[in-house]
């Protein structure tokens, strides 16, 4: 005879046990197909251009995580165009992101950090052109700080078929067509818009995929934290000095980590501002134009902040030069207000 007992599992042990059939999340490959009808003249292009991004991106971060095992740490022994030292990851984050935008064939033109002028990709009927700074806080890879990938894409003004010209690099921020940037840090983030809103994808290292984790990001009006290079405080102007004085005495937390993207996604995801003021060293500020203050004013706006250079919008600056520097201000909207009227 064979008696049946009934287990009963406390609820506890239920609920610890685990979901065999958990669902993956949406890829960014599957968001990007659903995003594309919002675009009517989209024939996919963008969206494998950003497919391209996304593909260079998985390769830096891999190199970044064994950076210390393969010998790719420190400097290269060579300039960039603004006379900065390179560090190697800068060079290989160079190379795959160009690699990646050449062999995809939807771009035809790239303007990069470390490169003096336009590279041309041979994609003579290539519809975008892309700003990129393959490898942002660069002087944080030997000490294992989070860094970062920004990018900005435009459809291209000169006709399909052509050699691109300068035109198409320097249209101004408002004619961008989709920016972002990646996060390397304690998990992989890419992060960008297409002027529909911001949105969020974690890389899940044991797939290989981006999956959607932020919908819909928005900038909370108002933060406690401010991030800003205090080393040089007294070289900024009295007004920021003013203001950094503001912050301190209402106890707002000071946070800088030396990477733009670093800083930038905390104060995106809790609230707070971003200050890159004019210095004696830099009295037109030090942040690139093209590949740094207009996707990140881009992202800004998209998600309901704001970023100025003091005197106007960032995104209403004409560009005059490929690798033109700027002050940046840029996070909530109250703050940046403030920001605007202190005396």
């Amino acid at each position: 005879m064979i008696t049946f007992i009934d287990t009963v599992v406390p609820v506890a042990a239920q609920s610890a046990q685990p979901d065999l059939a958990l669902p993956v999340g949406t890829t960014l490959d599957r968001f990007i197909l659903s995003e594309q009808s919002a675009f009517p003249f989209a024939t996919g292009e963008l969206s494998q251009l950003l497919r391209d991004i996304a593909l260079a991106s998985k390769i830096i971060n891999r190199e970044i995580n064994r950076a210390g095992l393969i010998d790719v740490t420190g400097a290269a022994g060579t300039d960039n165009v603004q006379g900065e030292s390179q560090q190697k990851l800068d060079v290989i984050a160079n190379i795959r992101f160009i690699r990646a935008l050449k062999n995809g064939g939807e771009v035809c033109a790239i303007i990069s950090e470390e490169e003096d002028d336009i590279i041309l990709t041979g994609n003579l009927n290539g519809k975008y052109v892309v700003a990129i700074d393959p490898l942002d806080g660069s002087s944080n890879i030997d000490v294992n700080v989070s860094i970062g990938t920004i990018f900005s894409i435009y459809r291209r003004l000169s006709p399909i078929g052509s050699v691109p010209t300068l035109a198409d690099l320097l249209q101004g921020g408002r004619q961008q067509v989709a920016a972002g940037y990646v996060l390397y840090g304690s998990s992989t983030i890419l992060v960008f818009t297409t002027g529909q809103g911001v949105n969020g994808f974690t890389l899940d290292q044991s797939l290989g995929e981006y999956i959607l984790s932020h919908t819909n990001m928005k900038q909370p009006r108002t933060g406690s934290i401010f991030s800003c290079n205090e080393g040089n405080v007294a070289e900024y102007p009295d007004k920021i000095q003013t203001y950094l004085n503001t912050c301190r005495q209402r106890r707002m937390t000071g946070r800088y980590i030396g990477s733009l993207v670093a800083d930038f996604h905390r104060n995106l995801i809790k609230g707070g501002i971003y200050l890159y003021p004019p210095t004696c060293k830099s009295p037109g500020g030090k942040l690139r134009l093209l590949y740094e203050c207009f996707p990140m004013a881009f992202i800004a706006e998209q998600a309901g902040g704001k970023a100025t250079d003091g005197r106007q919008a960032i995104l209403d600056i004409a560009p005059t030069d490929l690798h033109q520097r700027l002050v940046l201000y840029v996070g909530s909207p109250d703050l940046i207000d403030e920001l605007l009227t202190t005396k």
